[in-house]
């Protein structure tokens, strides 16, 4: 939480939460390319190396609404030790879909590089606000 002001409160932690919740998804299906397939734990273990901070109780419902929407498989896998382990993968339907996802991601990365390093933009922001 940092203060700006008396008045001002912005809570970096709550933001930083909601900007991973919205990215969590791609980046399930980015490791997942990285790695032909993975079992939840290793998709876990990515994510918290990667500061997306992740339990396994907010990992499963999206593998499992991913699988069924047809962007994942899997299979499972005899364990040496414990159950079976289900292993993901991505379907050629999650192959495109990520492939739309970093074309998205990259445009979205270069419109906020344009906006943050143009004085114009931000310029006529100013004017067009001050004028309201």
């Amino acid at each position: 939480m940092k203060v700006i002001d008396n008045n001002i409160v912005i809570n970096s932690d709550n933001i930083k939460s909601q900007m991973r919740k919205g990215i969590l998804e791609y980046c399930i299906l980015s490791i997942l390319a990285q790695n032909d397939e993975a079992y939840a734990s290793t998709i876990i273990s990515e994510l918290k190396d990667a500061e997306m901070i992740i339990v396994e109780g907010t990992l499963y419902p999206l593998l499992t609404r991913q699988k069924n929407q047809g962007l994942l498989k899997y299979r499972w896998e005899e364990s040496k030790q414990g159950p079976p382990r289900k292993y993901y993968s991505l379907t050629e339907k999650g192959k495109l879909t990520l492939e739309e996802l970093d074309n998205v991601w990259n445009g979205l990365v270069e419109t906020i590089k344009k906006i943050k390093t143009n004085e114009d933009y931000f310029n006529n922001v100013k004017i067009h606000c001050d004028s309201i």
